[in-house]
């Protein structure tokens, strides 16, 4: 939890709580740990793969996983009708399909070679990201984005960037987390 409240004192609003590895029990007490410190920075909590702990979380949306059905789809917004609701895609046909499913938002990855997940996919590169925005859908990049390529992403049309193993494995994720936000914000920001 260190890593969490670094990352959040840093100014992180957005966590998506990860964790599939856990028994039952041990991942709802550790979303409810993860739950209230997001709240306390008032920030947004996404659960992943998991409608059912979302709302028993009270957290403000879920995050499918690729290749889910749009039954699934509207299964997860009958559990979160205002949740946000968004579905990893991996190709521009997954965003377009989740895009026609309702999903609130999707992340595209790997945009870039990630050393989270090697061999993952060949990098899509920024320009999916353009072909992806064509779907009327947020698209949030994933995948080897480091600061520098922020900007790249984000004039690619992206809605925003997640990172993951940049922050996690980091000496000082307070340090990296205030230079990714210090990119977002002169990407939004330009001259």
């Amino acid at each position: 939890m260190g890593t969490l409240d670094r990352l959040l004192g840093a100014g992180i609003r957005w966590v998506w709580f990860r964790e599939r590895d856990l028994a039952s029990e041990s991942r709802r007490t550790l979303g409810r740990a993860v739950a209230e410190r997001v709240r306390a920075h008032r920030g947004t909590l996404t659960v992943g793969g998991d409608p059912a702990l979302a709302a028993e979380l009270g957290a403000d949306g879920v995050h499918l996983p690729g290749g889910t059905s749009s039954a699934a789809i509207r299964r997860a917004r009958l559990l979160l009708s205002q949740g946000l609701l968004g579905v990893s895609a991996h190709a521009i046909d997954e965003v377009r399909a989740a895009a026609a499913a309702g999903a609130d938002y999707v992340t595209l990855s790997p945009i870039f070679l990630t050393a989270s997940k090697p061999g993952y996919g060949p990098a899509l590169g920024p320009a999916a990201l353009r072909c992806a925005t064509a779907f009327g859908c947020p698209v949030i990049a994933l995948g080897g984005i480091t600061p520098d390529r922020v900007a790249d992403c984000m004039r690619a049309g992206a809605a925003g960037i997640a990172v993951m193993g940049t922050l996690m494995r980091s000496a000082d994720p307070a340090s990296q987390a205030r230079r990714y936000l210090a990119r977002l914000d002169a990407a939004s920001h330009p001259d």
